[in-house]
């Protein structure tokens, strides 16, 4: 995996509008500079949060590419659970999961005094 290339794009997407306006056109060629795997550039070039958290990339880059993609804030956060749930715990970066990720997947309890189940 090439988490430091991925992270390296969205960090670059993040900041550059020139990049951004590549991206919106012809998102192969936007990443055609980065060594990604096949796995890596799918969820990139889908925009699916879920996977791309899992793969490990850093919650700081990815908020900012949610934003861009137009994802509201709980939406984004569910994307992440949801990534867990379909994909697995978190594989690599410094969300790593050793535990499996069974809490992190679950909907937060409310402020009503409800636990983890």
């Amino acid at each position: 995996m090439s988490l430091y290339q991925v992270q390296k794009f969205l960090y670059n997407l993040n900041r550059d509008e020139q990049m951004q306006q590549v991206f919106a056109d012809n998102k192969n060629k936007a990443l055609a500079n980065y060594d990604l795997t096949d796995e890596e550039h799918a969820a990139l070039e889908l925009g699916d949060i879920g996977l791309l958290y899992v793969l490990g990339v850093n919650g700081q880059i990815l908020m900012h590419y949610a934003a861009y993609l137009q994802i509201e804030w709980f939406d984004y956060l569910q994307a992440m659970r949801d990534g867990v749930d379909k994909h697995g715990p978190v594989r690599a970066g410094i969300y790593a999961m050793t535990g499996g990720g069974k809490l992190f997947a679950q909907t937060p309890p409310s402020d009503k005094g409800e636990s983890f189940q």
